[in-house]
């Protein structure tokens, strides 16, 4: 910006670099997910809703003095931001 003003006061034409500076531009294509990921998802799911059968039977059956819903909703809300934020991020 500078050093227009002061080519603009001088009335000296540019050496042109400005114009040179970007010579080439490429665009690297996206990089396919990677599947190892995908399944480590997978599997943290089916650990999550194995976890979740568990705590809604355990809660009932040894008479612990709360909603099973406390443990669980926390546990899917968190899962799911987890994969929308991965899967979100193309």
């Amino acid at each position: 910006m500078f050093t227009n003003l002061l080519q603009l006061i001088s009335r000296r034409r540019g050496t042109g670099y400005d114009r040179q500076f970007v010579q080439e531009v490429r665009v690297a294509r996206a990089r396919a997910r990677n599947r190892k990921i995908d399944r480590l998802f997978v599997l943290g799911w089916i650990l999550i809703f194995l976890k979740s059968a568990f705590v809604m039977w355990a809660v009932p059956h040894y008479h612990i003095p709360f909603n099973a819903m406390w443990v669980v909703i926390p546990t899917l809300i968190f899962a799911a931001l987890c994969t929308v934020v991965y899967y979100g991020r193309r």
